[in-house]
């Protein structure tokens, strides 16, 4: 038998030992371990690109930090003549993985360890490190835990790992010490490194104590891990201080030899930006000044109620069951239910749409509801005997059942979005010409104090500002965003404040010069929106509309 037809036979082996292996165990057990094995054609693809990275020549001295069943081993034995193999060592902290692994391999090279590598002894001869790291969230990894991974991370690399950072980053900082000078690694890991703030140390380690060769991001919508619900990246760097001028290359969609897109970008740009996901589609952000969205706007999270199926109520509901409209503010329904992209108002202010929604929102004690509104109080003794007062949101509230003020903004975005939308549009912007509010399925966007002086002189602006939103390019918003496996793209407030403002230039050509822009802002220090800057502009007298809690204590 062939040497080729041998590796063909133990990896079907392996592959069926994998299936038998991953049915032993519930989907939520292996979601708690971080266990998704890598497919065996990417893992192949994966060793052909290593290989040339490598001189033609070189001894392979193969590590594995996370081995599995051996993928990743198989897939060596594929890209590299067994001559060129001079060891190879694996380590699987998992028995029920690592036993039978160990029995697959035992006459084909590789030395599995079955031990946590975490804890080994770094040997630094190893110039071929491939991985696929554990993805445990750091929720899962206890404090004494965390402590003890971040002291080891920063003794092998330099990392002060984030509390926050998931397994993954601690092995890729602990492989440090295992390296050889000049040797290649490959790692594949969740791609939102690049975006958190938790990825800041890796993105440092990246730019400063290697060289990072290529990033390679798979297109969300072909999840590599069929039962892992995250996108996934390919990071290559070699173990030699980055030369001056360096350059990386990001690559996205196909394949690590095809891509679909691909573009070189300086270390020096790479250590400005704070995203990294926005390459390859987007070029460098510009640093000239230019203003961005948090220039014109405060952009707040909609708010979260604790319960929207017990604190939002639709007309009717609110009708059968003879509950008091004062103590309801209308609120406007989840972007799958809002057809128009322009929300009218009725003469009371209140949307003028189909699907009418109202939120319970009272300051009035629950004595004082007892006594005017003896119905709400019942209701009231409903969400109790629910428990929801119990939940965290409510018992961090007091009453338990106010509401954070969120008063109706003139711009709202949705939060969650696709890239392949029919329009191809990932993200709405709403004009909101109502007193709604919105809830956390929604950004809401409040001018700021410069942007309502403006306002105010010309009533007619903020529709020309929202069309001009909904005419961003749709890369220029998923750039700025994060994505997560299937292709669902989320935008925080932070995020779409990033946004280049200049497509809005030639409508505010007062704030072109950053020096004449001073932003004070429609948030006080608490982050709630101010009554007095909504009760001083025309644009925002809509806020006070719904929230009369002054006057009717509602």
């Amino acid at each position: 038998m062939s040497m080729s037809r041998n590796i063909d036979v133990t990896e079907s082996q392996r592959l069926v030992l994998q299936a038998s292996l991953d049915g032993q165990k519930t989907q939520a057990e292996r979601n708690r371990l971080g266990q998704f094995a890598t497919p065996t054609a990417l893992a192949e693809d994966i060793l052909r690109y290593a290989a040339t990275l490598l001189p033609p020549d070189a001894k392979v001295h193969f590590l594995d930090p996370a081995a599995g069943t051996g993928s990743f081993y198989s897939a060596l034995l594929k890209a590299f003549p067994r001559k060129r193999i001079a060891e190879a060592l694996g380590f699987e902290i998992d028995p029920h993985y690592g036993k039978p692994a160990s029995e697959l391999w035992h006459d084909n090279g590789l030395a599995l360890e079955l031990a946590d590598f975490t804890r080994a002894a770094p040997i630094p001869r190893f110039n071929v490190v491939i991985c696929n790291p554990p993805y445990v969230r750091h929720h899962h990894l206890q404090n004494s835990e965390k402590a003890r991974l971040q002291l080891r991370t920063k003794q092998a690399s330099g990392m002060q790992i984030s509390g926050l950072a998931g397994l993954y980053c601690h092995f890729l900082g602990l492989a440090h010490a295992w390296m050889a000078a000049d040797s290649v690694t490959g790692w594949l890991i969740p791609s939102e490194f690049m975006d958190v703030n938790y990825g800041q140390a890796v993105k440092r380690y990246l730019l400063d104590r290697v060289t990072l060769l290529h990033i390679h991001r798979f297109d969300p919508n072909d999840v590599q891990f069929t039962d892992a619900l995250v996108s996934s990246a390919i990071v290559w760097f070699r173990n030699t201080p980055p030369p001056a001028g360096h350059e990386v290359k990001f690559t996205f969609g196909g394949t690590l030899f095809e891509p679909a897109i691909s573009r070189s970008v300086s270390s020096l740009a790479l250590g400005r930006e704070p995203k990294w996901t926005r390459f390859p589609a987007s070029d460098v952000r510009s640093h000239s000044g230019i203003h961005t969205l948090s220039d014109l706007f405060q952009i707040k999270r909609g708010l979260a109620t604790g319960d929207n199926s017990y604190f939002i109520l639709s007309e009717e509901e609110i009708a059968l069951r003879g509950l008091p409209v004062e103590a309801f503010t209308p609120i406007l329904p989840g972007p799958r239910h809002l057809v128009q992209d322009e929300v009218r108002p009725r003469e009371d202010g209140s949307p003028d749409i189909e699907r009418r929604l109202f939120l319970l929102d009272t300051t009035l004690s629950e004595e004082e509801i007892q006594k005017c509104f003896p119905t709400l109080f019942a209701y009231l003794q409903e969400g109790k005997a629910r428990k929801l007062h119990q939940r965290y949101l409510c018992s961090h509230r007091s009453p338990w059942y106010i509401q954070e003020h969120r008063p109706a903004a003139p711009i709202v975005c949705t939060y969650l979005g696709r890239g392949d939308t029919r329009n191809g549009r990932p993200f709405r912007f709403i004009l909101n010409k109502s007193r709604a509010t919105v809830a956390n399925v929604y950004l809401a966007m409040y001018p700021t104090a410069p942007l309502m002086r403006t306002l105010d002189k010309n009533l007619t602006l903020i529709r020309s500002i929202w069309e001009r939103l909904n005419q961003i390019a749709p890369a220029e918003l998923l750039g700025e965003g994060r994505v997560y496996g299937g292709g669902l793209h989320k935008l925080e407030p932070r995020e779409l404040g990033s946004v280049d403002a200049a497509f809005l230039a030639d409508l505010i050509p007062q704030f072109s010069s950053p020096k004449r822009f001073n932003q004070l802002g429609l948030f006080n220090d608490e982050g709630e929106a101010t009554r007095h800057a909504c009760k001083n502009t025309s644009i925002m007298k809509q806020c006070t509309i719904g929230r009369q809690t002054d006057e009717k204590g509602i």
